[in-house]
């Protein structure tokens, strides 16, 4: 028999403190494919294995400190938990992979379209798995989504499909994270969980990248090898920070934040990288900029309404 876990800590609600918690998460992934350019010529397989294990180093150093490991534990004795753990691992461990693949092969601009796709993804879970019922913003945001996928695939002659797995990816690895997951599990035991059922396959591509196109971990001198060394914290403290933030603020608040990493990303692809941008593929960035902006607009309106149907029923005798 398995005990439940206790839900993890209360935090003090704050809006400022969630919004700068959010905003700083979001610059940070926003500014991610610069770091990943600096660390050439180490390539995405070898970088994405020591983000792994330098992350699981980080979270375990974390844990010892905040003498987190009894909530670690509980966690791991819930087989439901740890099974939902590794599947939100493997999810990450795809996302992760692809981006990187898109960082270190100058597609920034396709990782960014997938960001902005990826909130209208979401909202087509919770149609699908949840059973949501969407509003009729919500549903406008998506058809003018599909159409803007369309438009990439017909005369940009490809499909964009680093931005379809990123967003995809993604969005499954929330819905596993908020559905399965929950309160039960704090930022830090979550991510512990995730690199650890994810250690070995890290070490399995490490020996690979090995054996093949050979490690660049201490072969490209002091200043690329302390950038490698940091690839933990860089993925560590977004996900903390963005941990927080969704503990001290509404969902339309995050919702809105998420924006800002794939503006950041586009404008790091297209003006400090210098992707190329032909009109087919600004004809599509405009119908995802049409439809997150839909989006947007759904999540106020609707915040609006939530908020004054709340004020109500507190008045109401």
């Amino acid at each position: 028999m398995t005990t439940r876990p206790a839900p993890a800590p209360a935090v003090p609600s704050g809006s400022a403190s969630g919004v700068a918690y959010g905003f700083g998460a979001y610059l940070l992934w926003g500014v991610l494919p610069l770091y990943f350019v600096l660390l050439a010529p180490t390539g995405a397989w070898e970088i994405l294995s020591w983000r792994v294990l330098f992350s699981l180093v980080l979270c375990a150093a974390l844990l010892t400190v905040t003498r987190g490991w009894g909530r670690l534990v509980a966690v791991v004795r819930s087989p439901r938990l740890a099974l939902w753990g590794g599947a939100a691992g493997l999810l990450i461990y795809i996302n992760w992979q692809v981006f990187l693949i898109a960082a270190t092969t100058d597609r920034v601009l396709e990782a960014s379209l997938g960001y902005f796709i990826n909130p209208l993804a979401t909202v087509l879970l919770a149609v699908l798995v949840l059973g949501e019922r969407l509003r009729r913003l919500q549903w406008a945001a998506l058809g003018v989504a599909g159409l803007a996928v369309l438009v990439i695939c017909v005369f940009y002659g490809s499909v964009p499909w680093i931005s379809l797995v990123l967003s995809a990816s993604f969005a499954l690895y929330g819905l596993v994270k908020k559905q399965y997951l929950g309160a039960h599990v704090d930022a830090v035991s979550g991510l512990t969980l995730e690199t650890a059922w994810l250690a070995p396959l890290a070490a399995v591509q490490l020996v690979i990248v090995g054996a093949t196109t050979g490690i660049t971990l201490g072969q490209h001198g002091a200043g690329h090898t302390a950038l490698l060394l940091l690839a933990g914290a860089v993925t560590a403290v977004p996900l903390l920070l963005f941990a927080s933030a969704a503990r001290r603020v509404s969902l339309t608040t995050i919702g809105l934040l998420q924006f800002a990493a794939p503006i950041l990303q586009f404008l790091v692809g297209a003006w400090i990288l210098g992707e190329h941008m032909p009109p087919e593929r600004w004809a599509g960035f405009a119908l995802i900029w049409v439809a997150c902006a839909l989006l947007a607009a759904d999540l106020v309106l609707h915040g609006r309404r939530a908020r004054a149907a709340r004020a109500a029923n507190r008045y109401m005798p």
